[in-house]
């Protein structure tokens, strides 16, 4: 366990808001991020990968005939169309025996029709009038299962114009309920960016070289299809009018990286995971561009 040290050069919310996402992202644009649907859309227009959309329930009384389309399926993932954080997401699976599984746990098609009501009904995403998107299941690559073998880790990676700035793989614990994000007791993994290795631990208050709950060793390991990473990333920034993204990336074992959602305002936490100042960051890349 390492101790906190002083991060250089930190990028604060009102700087972040002012010199950040202000000047480089128009407010205009800003459903094409926030709308998971309108995201998609350009995704596919660019080619970009993403998960195959199943259906999307724009009203309660389209519940019921959108899921007999759905349930054919082993696996699935719910999400709230403008969720935030990664709130009102539930994935279900199929056990052995054909009963729907979310966590672990049997969960009824009445429970499921309740969540998706409860979702357009805007309890995900602040009240206000939602729809829900059913799509493909990512099933995490085996890199991700010596790890920490239950739920969806992603990477988010910063760019600001179409450059990729600085990176973290965010996982599930113990704790988190298969949620890798941080804020919902997920953990934060470094990246060394120019080697494509992982480099530490944060779980939001502490540093490590391995994952709290599995004890994996996880310092200097090399990541699965970083140069593929790196590229989507950038593709995803060509493609949507907005110059300060989070990008978020998960690695399907079938089908490799593919983009699950943009940020148009993405969290700070990342430089305490990396331990290192945006500031700082995007001074070098501008420096370097410069030479």
């Amino acid at each position: 366990m390492k101790s906190h040290k002083k991060t250089k050069k930190v990028v604060g919310l009102n700087e972040r808001n002012i010199k950040l996402i202000y000047p480089n992202n128009p407010k205009r644009y800003y459903p094409l991020a926030d709308d998971k649907v309108l995201t998609k859309e350009i995704l596919h227009q660019y080619d970009i990968p993403c998960a195959e959309t199943y259906a999307v329930i724009e009203y309660n009384s389209d519940i019921k005939s959108a899921w007999e389309q759905c349930k054919t399926y082993d696996a699935l993932a719910i999400k709230p169309v403008r969720g935030r954080g990664g709130g009102g997401i539930k994935i279900l699976k199929k056990d052995t025996e054909g009963n729907w599984t979310s966590s672990g746990k049997i969960v009824t098609e009445r429970q499921v029709f309740q969540h998706m009501a409860a979702t357009i009904m805007g309890f995900y995403s602040l009240g206000s009038h939602d729809r829900v998107l059913i799509e493909e299941c990512i099933e995490p690559d085996p890199f991700f299962d010596k790890i920490y073998p239950s739920g969806v880790p992603d990477f988010r990676i910063i760019t600001l114009n179409q450059t990729p700035l600085m990176g973290m793989l965010r996982m599930p614990t113990d704790r988190s309920d298969g949620k890798a994000n941080l804020h919902q007791n997920g953990v934060g993994i470094g990246i060394d960016m120019e080697k494509g290795t992982l480099t530490q631990v944060y779980d939001g208050t502490s540093y490590y070289n391995y994952h709290p709950d599995s004890k994996f060793v996880i310092k200097n390991l090399p990541i699965p299809y970083w140069e593929e990473i790196i590229k989507i990333s950038v593709d995803t920034a060509n493609a949507f009018p907005l110059n300060y993204l989070g990008v978020d990336i998960v690695i399907d074992k079938n089908k490799g990286p593919q983009i699950m959602e943009i940020n148009v305002r993405p969290g700070l936490g990342i430089q305490l995971v990396n331990q290192q100042g945006l500031k700082e960051t995007i001074e070098k890349t501008n420096h370097l561009r410069e030479k």
